[in-house]
């Protein structure tokens, strides 16, 4: 029996953040997939394990946790993880960044507020002109708050800045957002990729059968 369940869909960028984080940490963990595509996560199952219904939902130690940044710190506070810088103004930095993405530009660019903004419109192409409008801004800042040297956001060492950052790259591409002018973040990317933690986790390897 696995040690953890994450309830998750494929490409939930708050999902992917998780799945890195538990490939990293080595615990045997399942995935259960909530199709949000079909609408699973309003279903009174979903609702039962986390009101919002939202992905992700982790299983873990007796509990039932959801919002990603929240259970990197449980997976942190437990010993499973050390993403964290000691020093606090690394911490401190690490943290703006990682909310910079995750509080931001993932909120805005959710599917269902995009959705919600073209259903306004009448028009469909407004769900890609409201994704561009606020990812390229966003990236932007963050490339400004990165370390210089790298290779990962926060100097040699991977923290969750890093794991915010991957798969919003992602979303950036998916709807046509140019980001290879941003020098700090193509590095940061280049050396994530290097890592098998972030390659099992990313969407082309959790891609369901039938997609």
């Amino acid at each position: 029996m696995a040690d953890a369940v994450l309830y998750d869909y494929w490409r939930s960028s708050a999902s992917w953040r998780v799945r890195i984080a538990l490939n990293l940490s080595g615990i045997d963990w399942e995935c259960r997939p909530v199709d949000l595509m079909a609408g699973d996560q309003r279903g009174a199952a979903h609702l039962a394990r986390n009101p919002q219904g939202l992905v992700p939902v982790l299983e873990i130690d007796g509990l039932r946790l959801t919002q990603s940044l929240a259970i990197l710190d449980y997976l942190e506070e437990t010993g499973r993880l050390s993403l964290r810088p000691e020093a606090p103004a690394q911490a401190a930095r690490m943290r703006a960044i990682a909310l910079a993405i995750a509080c931001d530009v993932h909120p805005v660019c959710n599917l269902r507020v995009a959705a919600h903004a073209a259903a306004l419109t009448g028009q469909d192409d407004t769900r890609a002109d409201w994704m561009r409008h606020f990812i390229r801004p966003g990236l932007e800042a963050v490339e400004a708050l990165l370390d210089e040297t790298g290779p990962y956001c926060i100097g040699a060492a991977l923290t969750q800045a890093d794991l915010c950052l991957i798969p919003q790259l992602y979303n950036a591409a998916r709807w046509g957002v140019e980001t290879s002018d941003l020098t700090r973040i193509s590095r940061v990317a280049r050396a994530c990729a290097e890592l098998d933690a972030f390659r099992r986790a990313a969407p082309e390897a959790r891609l369901p059968a039938a997609v």
